[in-house]
Order: structure tokens, then C-alpha cells, then sequence
């Protein structure tokens, strides 16, 4: 007497966890055609770092030494690192309008992971930073007044291009802790209060007692970073403030994605 297998009953609630979280190539590929379609974001993110750093020409002291080169160097890559910054705080800053539109929430009903989520849009973002630091150092080529070795030009940019991550992360963070029409309005004078705390437009004096304030901002230690190749200094209280605060603005847009979608 032959006997038949009863197969086991699969329940249709359960959702099977795709591989990496949830991480999609095709999505990301997606995501960043639809960035790169709008043209007042590219626009925003080519010409803005770019007459930032013009607008600080014509300093006399541009051709003083610094470090590997000289100051008008040091200030493009400043100026490279806050357009960096300011770009992929916007991008970032994108999911306040998914939220809006009720996007997140749908993403919710998915298996995908906060964190890879947080993590395809900061890889976004990151392709606005690098645009605005090309966008900053062409400029610098073109005007031909900062001067450093190439291998110091090039390694500054990649530096730079790596800490703009801290601020994809922040914009996230406050993409999903503000309504969407206030995204940009938080950002913009807050990367401006941070990148004069960071020893980003105006040099601060060691020592002094808003050097120690500044010490503990999150451009600070971004800052330093981008600069090394360039000035050859570079303190290990700079790596911590930078790895610290990438860790908290992640863990922030993760938990604020959690709490905002959970309602579903």
C-alpha cells in the first residue's frame, strides 16, 4: 500500500529574507537614473560648490605656502568638502519626501532592512558629492591658482569623497526626523554653523575654547581628514569624531526609519 506525501503547509504571512538585507543593484541603478533626471539638482550641485569656491578669490595671501601647497589648495579643498557635504546632506534628505508620499511605509510591507536602505541612499547621495568635488577642483584647475603635487590633488579628493558619507548619513537621519518641507531648511544653516565650527571657512585658533567646542562637531574631524595629503597632520581625535559620528547619524536614520514606519 503505497502512501502519499502531505506537503507541508506554508504559511502566507512569513516573508522570505532576501540576501544582504534587502540590497538591490536594479533599485540603486533605478534610484540614481531618477537623481540624475532632475535637472535642479544637478544644477544645485555643479555650479553652487563651485561659485563658493570663487567667491573666496582674490585673497592675498592665496599664494602662501600650506603644507604640501599653498593656501588657495587649501581652501578649494575646503570648499570641495562643504559643497560635498551640503549636496549629500540634500540627497539624503530625499526620503523626507518619500514620507510624504507614503513610500516608506510601503517599503515597510518589504523585506528590506533599514540599514541597507539608509545604505542605498547614502551610496546615492555619495554621486552628488562626488559630482560637487569634480565640480570644485575643475574649477580649481581652470582658475589655476591652487598649486600641490597630483598625488596630493587626487588623494584629497578621494579622502573627501569618502567623508561626505557622515553627512548622506545626517541627511537621512534628519530626512526621517522632520517634515519633508523642512529638510533643507534644518541642513543648510546647520552644515553652515557646523563647517565654521570645523575649521571649514575661517581657521580657528588652537587652544582657544570654541577650538574645544569645535573638536566635537561632526565637520571637524571630516575636515582634517580631507586636508591630510595636503597639510601631512593629521590627530587620531579626528578619525574617532568621524567614524563616531557616521556610526550615530546611521544609527539615528535606522531607528528613525524603524519608529516611522512601524505603523503600517
Amino acid at each position: 500500500m503505497s502512501t502519499s506525501t502531505i506537503p507541508t503547509p506554508v504559511d502566507p504571512d512569513a516573508r522570505r529574507v532576501p540576501p544582504m538585507g534587502g540590497f538591490n543593484l536594479t533599485v540603486l541603478r533605478i534610484e540614481l537614473r531618477r537623481m540624475l533626471r532632475n535637472r535642479r539638482t544637478m544644477f544645485f550641485t555643479l555650479l553652487f560648490p563651485a561659485a563658493l569656491f570663487l567667491s573666496f578669490g582674490g585673497q592675498p595671501n592665496w599664494n602662501d605656502n600650506a603644507g604640501h601647497g599653498n593656501v588657495a589648495a587649501y581652501i578649494m579643498v575646503s570648499m570641495a568638502l562643504y559643497g560635498a557635504a551640503l549636496t549629500a546632506a540634500s540627497g539624503g534628505a530625499m526620503v523626507a519626501m518619500e514620507r510624504a508620499l507614503g513610500w516608506s511605509r510601503q517599503l515597510r510591507l518589504t523585506p528590506l532592512n533599514p540599514a541597507v536602505y539608509i545604505l542605498m541612499k547614502a551610496l546615492l547621495a555619495l554621486v552628488l558629492g562626488a559630482v560637487a568635488i569634480t565640480a570644485v577642483n575643475v574649477t580649481g584647475i581652470a582658475q589655476g591658482k591652487p598649486h600641490m603635487p597630483v598625488h596630493v590633488w587626487i588623494e584629497c579628493a578621494v579622502l573627501t569623497l569618502f567623508c561626505t558619507m557622515v553627512f548622506a548619513a545626517l541627511g537621512v537621519f534628519v530626512g526621517y526626523l522632520v517634515p519633508g518641507e523642512n529638510a533643507m531648511q534644518v541642513l543648510g544653516p546647520g552644515l553652515a554653523l557646523f563647517s565654521f565650527l570645523g575649521n571649514v571657512f575661517i581657521p580657528l585658533d588652537e587652544g582657544t575654547w570654541i577650538y574645544r567646542i569645535a573638536e566635537w562637531t561632526p565637520m571637524f574631524g571630516v575636515a582634517e581628514i580631507s586636508r591630510w595629503p595636503l597639510t601631512g597632520d593629521l590627530p587620531w581625535t579626528a578619525v574617532v569624531n568621524a567614524v563616531a559620528w557616521f556610526g550615530i547619524f546611521v544609527a539615528g536614520a535606522a531607528w528613525r526609519m524603524s519608529k516611522d514606519t512601524a505603523r503600517v
